[in-house]
């Protein structure tokens, strides 16, 4: 391993000589080593014959194009970084590249000092001192995390590809599927890793307080602003910044958004000066985006750029062959968590599990198993230690006799029992019946319920 940026060597493949000079005086003013080559084959041969830690290659190439140099380079040294130069009506192919392998791209005509930045940064991210390979973190979190459904499979193994770059990346699925552990899990997987993995929950976040726990604020810049304080974005430098419920900022945040993305510089609220940041950004939505931009409620423009590389989370109830080994995990979990002996699950019990239709995914899922360990007899979990009735689920349990109430009646009567247990606070209740905030906001208002004389009850 090289012991610093100045005595590595970069590889740059373009069949335009131009801009083959062009990148050489760059880097080599920077004190790296650089090897030029016009073709995917000449390319190979500098490979084979020299130590290179890094490769730059234009996307579109006669006879051997870079996707085809990126898999040889894949077979032969697994491991070795690759940036792509594309044309902007070539960025498709170079996302693929990315899926493929790649670690970043860079959109033709660009600009000399931004490419060379951007080569130094994953130069020292993949020349970390005693850091574990890439490869051997995804199998630890595979034990961590079994899967053995063929859609979680393919979503793991596009994380993984995706984990190695530093493009935008934007989550999708339901409330509860596990979009934040997946956006986790692309920063471990990554060379950021060892850097701050920062949370933004948008939706939960007041529009009014959004802008200054992003960006931050000056001394007296606004009523209480009585520091200096550091936004989100800033905190994140170098990391990866996660934007949740990305769907719910408003106009002028977007505005905002899209310009930090753009030119990667911030401004505290009151402040004067810019101050540049370097983070990976990932954010998620259950929201359909598709309609919020046709309304009018969302920026097409922000929505390209967050969108590089869209990674879709199936609900739980299309990935049943995960939910055994996810009761067992949880099952320890909990029962190391508040200190009780192991419990039985019988088969019985785990049928029941993985035909229950989880509507709340994941988080219901979680949260239901913790319920059922603390109330469950003789260590052993049966169907009737959950208490479930799932916020779209038919009828049926929650009735003392055998006639169904409807679907409304079982739906209002099964918020009222959350928020019972959670003594009438309802951020609790959400988590408990595994829904959003938001809707469990709005069936409070659409069924009438009084929240507050429930809290004031306990």
């Amino acid at each position: 391993m090289k012991d610093n940026i100045s005595s590595q060597s970069v590889l740059v493949v373009d069949d335009d000589r131009n801009v083959l000079e062009v990148i050489d005086a760059r880097l080599s003013s920077c004190g790296l080593s650089v090897h030029k080559a016009d073709n995917g084959r000449q390319a190979l041969q500098i490979l084979k014959s020299h130590q290179i830690d890094l490769v730059v290659s234009d996307i579109k190439m006669p006879e051997m194009d870079g996707m085809t140099l990126l898999s040889e380079i894949i077979q032969t040294q697994p491991g070795l970084p690759v940036i792509f130069l594309t044309a902007y009506a070539n960025v498709p192919d170079a996302v693929n590249a990315v899926k493929s392998g790649a670690v970043d791209y860079v959109e033709k005509p660009f600009d000399g000092k931004t490419l060379t930045e951007k080569i130094q940064t994953i130069l020292k991210e993949f020349q970390i001192p005693g850091a574990p390979p890439p490869v051997d973190m995804a199998a630890d979190m595979e034990e961590e995390d079994p899967v053995k459904s063929p859609a979680m499979k393919n979503l793991h193994g596009l994380v993984k590809k995706v984990a190695n770059s530093s493009v935008n990346v934007l989550l999708l699925g339901e409330s509860g599927v596990g979009k934040e552990r997946i956006a986790n899990r692309i920063h471990r997987l990554g060379p950021r890793r060892k850097k701050p993995f920062v949370v933004v929950d948008c939706g939960a976040t007041p529009a009014g307080l959004l802008e200054s726990e992003l960006f931050g604020h000056v001394k007296g810049s606004f009523t209480h602003a009585v520091s200096d304080k550091k936004g989100l974005i800033e905190t994140a430098d170098t990391g990866t910044l996660f934007l949740d419920e990305i769907g719910n900022i408003s106009h002028e945040m977007q505005i905002r958004l899209l310009r930090f993305i753009e030119d990667r510089t911030i401004r505290r609220i009151g402040g004067l000066k810019g101050t540049a940041v370097d983070c990976r950004i990932i954010a998620a939505t259950n929201a359909d985006l598709g309609e919020a931009i046709k309304a009018g409620r969302f920026r097409e423009d922000l929505f390209f750029r967050l969108r590089v590389v869209t990674l879709t989370i199936p609900p739980l109830r299309e990935r049943k062959a995960d939910i055994p080994s996810l009761v067992d995990h949880f099952a320890r979990h909990y029962c190391q968590q508040h200190n009780v002996p192991a419990v039985d699950i019988p088969t019985e019990t785990m049928d029941w599990l993985c035909d229950y239709p989880w509507p709340g995914n994941v988080r219901e899922l979680k949260n239901a198993i913790e319920g059922g360990i603390v109330l469950c007899r003789d260590r052993t979990l049966l169907p009737d230690d959950f208490h479930l009735m799932g916020i779209e689920d038919t009828c049926s349990a929650v009735v003392a006799d055998e006639d169904c109430l409807s679907l409304e009646e079982s739906e209002k009567n099964t918020i009222l029992r959350a928020l019972e247990q959670t003594g009438g606070i309802q951020k609790e209740a959400a988590e408990v019946l595994g829904i959003s905030r938001r809707a469990i906001h709005y069936k409070i208002k659409k069924y009438g319920i009084d929240a507050g004389s429930i809290k004031a009850r306990h």
